[in-house]
């Protein structure tokens, strides 16, 4: 397997027509913003997404290439139309040379769409550029923009895909249906760094209140120069996508050696597949080391609950309370441990990402991708959820770089082999086997818990009855054992009790045997489809309840850390 590293993604939209005097300026902006982000960012590479259109376009692509960051080229034309556009010999030399050095992905036609529609300038080809722009902003992580801050009309221009990342506000009418998700989620993790352009026209100036050459962060909610820091929750999602590739790396061994599936020839090295199956690991490397500290915390409970019951009821044994602070300081230094490597926060969020990718995988893979332009998983995934976990989504988005075409799908997709994998079949397969069996090992679970309670009172009730028949024959030391044995039966009970409401078992049997039932609905709805697009259908409502399920259970579970004063 791959080691796995997401790259910081950074998008490009400009203005053609820049003034030759602040070429060089703003070429220097450039560079030190490429600078900057390999100074904060060290462990993620840079990857630049640009149309290499010219002017701001060719020269921020040129400074990356510089910087050592690699390119991508989504075209919303072919290669040959594309060319049309310039009309500079020395810019579409520029273009081509460019080209050579980059990966060039050719984006979709909109359903019902034909290339003769759009070898003439007009509507439907100012749309499909359009979908270029949205493309870009959609996938990266943050756009740089020349531009001179003024609102625009045109369609696929500057201004508009500006518009669009900052606020799902679509360019012209295309995207509307993406774009009104979009409009609900969380637009607030989307961050743009403006370098202020004047225009090489007759009222070319920027925008009142601008200054040319000036530079900005920009966010949904408000703008600090560019020279501050970038805003908090900024902070947070990028500090969290370079652990996850410094994680990435540090068990790339053990995920080698481990058995997960060869890369699909599908796939895209790097990408959705790779990314799901070393998020997966983690996830589950994370989980046990979760479940070891709660087990270690709520032993380690119990036997000082024992240790001062023992104390307290037992005479001459003194020891015992330096026992007690033995155990307290042990249980102290194990929920330490866990909070400080994050055990808890990292089990969660890669096992939302794996649940994301899963999604995002299986969709592709049955060609459902194809049918929605830039949108994937990433565009559902926990978007009105806290803003920290936008890093997920950032990384959804660099593994959704590249559109699923019919040049990297089957004819017609993996559709039978997606439904058999993902969906399965009862007692034998994909997620209806896998929720069958989760729900079968939590309720067993929980009637260990409830055993052990039911043990935990009547043995206390039978030992007060016996004591209240015998508490006059009974001698003092009898006596004292007997009330001792229903202290540690009481603290045994209560210890896993807690330690059942800690890891959420009654919620998680409610939450398996729904997702059970939601497979379960899915594959008789499959078994009935009369098409294959019904199937699709069907399948992407599918994986949008899956990802709004794993959403709640994420938030559910965000509360439940390992915290010995909790116990």
């Amino acid at each position: 397997m791959n080691i796995v590293v997401t790259p910081l993604v950074i998008g490009v939209t400009s203005h053609r027509n820049l003034r030759a005097e602040e070429i060089e300026p703003i070429r220097q902006h450039v560079r030190t913003f490429f600078a900057q982000m390999r100074h904060e960012l060290p462990s993620m590479p840079l990857l630049l997404l640009s149309a290499l259109a010219a002017g701001g376009d060719q020269l921020v692509a040129q400074e990356a290439l510089d910087a050592g960051a690699r390119l991508l080229v989504p075209l919303p034309l072919p290669l040959d139309m594309y060319l049309d556009d310039f009309t500079d010999a020395a810019t579409r030399l520029k273009f081509e040379t460019l080209c050579a050095q980059a990966t060039v992905i050719p984006l979709p036609l909109p359903s019902g769409q034909v290339l003769a529609d759009l070898r003439a300038p007009g509507t439907q080809r100012d749309h499909q550029y359009a979908r270029g722009g949205v493309y870009i902003a959609s996938h990266c992580h943050i756009l740089l923009a020349i531009w001179d801050g003024k609102p625009s009309p045109r369609v696929g221009g500057t201004a508009q895909t500006v518009r669009y990342h900052l606020s799902g506000a679509p360019p012209g009418q295309s995207e509307r249906r993406a774009n009104s998700r979009h409009v609900l989620g969380a637009a607030d993790e989307h961050l743009l760094y403006h370098i202020v352009c004047s225009r090489d026209t007759v009222v070319g100036a920027p925008a009142a209140g601008l200054r040319p050459l000036q530079t900005l962060w920009r966010t949904t909610d408000g703008t600090l120069p560019a020279g501050a820091d970038k805003p908090d929750e900024f902070q947070r999602m990028f500090a969290h996508m370079a652990t996850f590739n410094a994680d990435c790396t540090k068990y790339a061994p053990a995920m080698s050696a481990s058995s997960t599936p060869e890369p699909r020839e599908t796939s895209v090295p790097g990408s959705v597949e790779d990314l799901f199956h070393a998020a997966d690991w983690l996830a589950l490397h994370f989980q046990r080391r979760v479940l070891l500290a709660l087990r270690s915390t709520y032993t380690l409970a119990a036997l000082m609950g024992i240790a001062f019951t023992c104390y307290a009821h037992l005479p001459d044994e003194n020891y015992l309370i330096y026992l007690f602070l033995l155990l307290f300081a042990l249980g102290a230094l194990v929920a330490v441990l866990a909070q400080r490597r994050d055990w808890h926060r990292k089990y969660l969020d890669y096992r939302a990402l794996a649940e994301g990718l899963r999604v995002q995988s299986y969709w592709r893979r049955a060609g459902i991708a194809t049918n929605s332009g830039h949108e994937f998983a990433h565009e559902n995934f926990l978007q009105k959820q806290n803003v920290e976990l936008g890093w997920i989504r950032n990384v959804m988005r660099a593994s959704g770089l590249y559109p699923a075409t019919a040049a990297t799908l089957p004819a017609g997709g993996e559709l039978p082999a997606v439904i058999a994998e993902w969906v399965g079949e009862p007692g034998r397969s994909g997620q209806v086997y896998y929720y069958e069996r989760k729900t079968a090992e939590r309720t067993r679970l929980h009637h260990i818990t409830a055993a052990i309670g039911s043990t935990s009172l009547w043995g206390g009730i039978a030992i007060s009855v016996f004591l209240a028949l015998f508490v006059f024959k009974l001698s003092l030391e009898a006596k004292t054992t007997l009330v001792t044995a229903m202290a540690v039966l009481s603290i045994i009970a209560a210890v896993r009790e807690a330690y059942a409401y800690r890891k959420a078992d009654k919620e998680l049997i409610k939450q398996y045997r729904f997702m059970q039932r939601i497979f379960v609905s899915a594959r008789h709805a499959l078994d009935r489809a009369g098409d294959a697009d019904e199937q699709r259908e069907i399948l992407l409502a599918l994986g949008d309840a899956a990802l709004t399920e794993h959403a709640e259970w994420t938030l559910m579970q965000r509360e439940r850390q390992v915290e010995q004063g909790k116990l």
